[in-house]
């Protein structure tokens, strides 16, 4: 990994961080003031050097013989992607705050917790590897793929689409890879050096998605100890994008149609202006006219959005495209998984051809992972397929993001869609087309568990699930749910954390929830 770089003119605050990072087995690098940090930028990828350049920068604010507030302008010019963190003391929190405005990760003020300044770092670097990883996937991976006629109309639409601002309103079934057309759209635009940020606003709580859109003040509510930028902020420059916009409670509804109307938002709690200089791209699998007319979606606010509209057509629409895709995602797991990739014979992809999916290009993706876990040889014959796909309806099981067959429950890995962590499924590749809005399937039936199989056994822990369920329901009781739930919750919050060491944001990202979740569920559990 690529090291910490601390930037302090108090030899002390280096020698505290270095060795409280060391402890954590993080790297770190040491300068004096902003012109040795400049200096060594300039090496970075230089042979005689070896200079890989930083993961995270740790700067102080006044030093002598530069600002930390021009350091980091100067930095997000070079590398507009590395995290800053800047330290103050209490008396410069003021000119902590503008440096949001310039791009900082988040300021630490001095003196500081190191418990917790280590904390902060180890998010920072977490943060600074996922966005590597998705730079690293997007320029491996192929951008789009699909010979079907739909497909032409996706390629002309963001051609026609490449050199232009305007906003995007993407619909599609769950699992059809709007995030990813969406991602498209911001390579191939004017805002492609920019960041893309993206929000599931259906996967965050409604008293916590207003804050995470427009940030919050210091003490703006129980808990707010630090000023915090929300996801228009950090997509400044860039794109940001409103994943199942059709879930946004109609309150907030209001609040983004006045920054699409003017471009100005106020953080909660706030009183001054703050510009939005954000493309956005919005998308859903609703039918938003229908909720418009029902009262749950602003006329003006889905006037606003849809001003260029791409559908992507599900993949049974798509079916000549599921062999090429097939094999791409075979490819891609065994890679995962570190195997060798198997292979699939015709009348498997004819078996597959026939099926329905539900769970579109996303469901395809996992039964690929399933198969490279469950396949008994390198070849895949029908009969090697889920049961869901041998029975061909296709209209239940579908092997959607958390739904693996339950005998390789653990030993495939498994993927979850969430908010704090915006991840990008690793496979999942764009389908749209210039079609109009049809109406959409329930995303409830994309998430049915697979059917077992004759003969299949649960295993332990869901025999004893079984069994707790029988006899508390056996008592009469009519909070089974509730009370199982609970303890399903806290067991596995409780292991996650043992397995982090205590580490909350860590545990999080491991069960694939966001850290905001976590924390309300540790509250709500009485785990604290």
């Amino acid at each position: 990994m690529k090291p910490i770089w601390i930037v302090d003119d108090d030899q002390s605050i280096r020698f505290v961080l270095e060795k409280a990072l060391l402890r954590e087995e993080l790297p770190t690098r040491s300068f004096t003031n902003p012109r040795e940090v400049l200096a060594a930028l300039d090496d970075i990828g230089d042979e005689d050097t070896d200079n890989q350049g930083p993961q995270v920068l740790v700067s102080d604010i006044r030093m002598p013989g530069g600002s930390g507030l021009d350091l980091l302008s100067k930095v997000k010019e070079r590398h507009p992607g590395l995290p800053v963190i800047i330290m103050t003391a209490f008396s410069d929190l003021d000119s902590a705050v503008s440096a949001f405005q310039g791009g900082a990760f988040e300021y630490l003020p001095k003196p500081f917790d190191l418990p917790k300044a280590v904390e902060l770092i180890r998010r920072a670097v977490e943060e600074s590897q996922r966005e590597e990883v998705a730079e690293e996937r997007m320029a491996a991976t192929p951008e789009m793929l699909g010979q079907a006629p739909a497909m032409q109309d996706v390629f002309r639409a963001i051609g026609r689409l490449s050199q232009s601002n305007v906003t995007v309103m993407i619909t599609g079934e769950s699992g059809s890879g709007k995030e990813l057309v969406a991602r498209a759209l911001h390579k191939h635009s004017p805002r492609a050096n920019g960041p893309f940020v993206a929000i599931n606003t259906a996967a965050i709580p409604k008293d916590l998605l207003e804050s995470e859109l427009f940030g919050h003040e210091r003490g703006a509510f129980t808990g707010a100890q630090t000023m915090r930028r929300g996801r228009f902020e950090q997509a400044e420059g860039g794109t940001l994008f409103l994943d199942e916009i059709g879930d946004m409670p109609f309150d907030l509804q209001t609040r983004l149609l006045r920054v699409l109307s003017d471009g100005h938002f106020y953080r909660v709690g706030g009183h001054n202006a703050v510009k939005a200089n954000v493309r956005v791209i919005a998308a859903t699998h609703q039918d938003l006219e229908q909720r418009v007319k029902d009262g749950v979606f602003r006329e003006d606010l889905f006037h606003r959005l849809n001003v260029i509209r791409l559908r992507l057509p599900a993949l049974r629409e798509r079916k000549e495209d599921v062999p090429m895709l097939t094999r791409h995602f075979l490819q891609q797991s065994a890679k995962q998984l570190g195997v060798e990739p198997k292979r699939i014979a015709d009348t498997a992809l004819a078996q597959l051809g026939a099926f329905n999916f539900p769970g579109n290009v996303r469901q395809l993706e996992n039964i690929c992972h399933w198969l490279t876990v469950m396949a008994p040889a390198q070849v895949i014959e029908a009969k090697d397929l889920p049961p869901e796909v041998l029975g061909g309806s296709g209209a239940h099981g579908a092997l959607n993001a958390a739904s693996y067959h339950p005998a390789v429950a653990e030993a495939a890995p498994q993927r979850t869609e969430s908010a704090a962590s915006p991840s990008t499924p690793p496979f999942g590749l764009p389908v749209m087309g210039a079609e109009g809005l049809t109406h959409e399937p329930s995303r409830d039936d994309a998430l049915v568990l697979p059917v077992a199989a004759p003969g299949q056994r649960a295993s332990a822990w869901e025999q004893g699930l079984e069994s707790e369920a029988l006899e508390l329901l056996a008592t009469g009781r009519h909070d089974v749910w509730d009370e199982l739930t609970r303890r399903f919750e806290s067991k596995l919050i409780l292991t996650a954390l043992a397995n982090t060491r205590g580490r909350r944001i860590e545990a999080a990202q491991k069960l694939g929830i966001g850290r905001n979740t976590i924390t309300r569920k540790i509250q709500e559990l009485g785990l604290e």
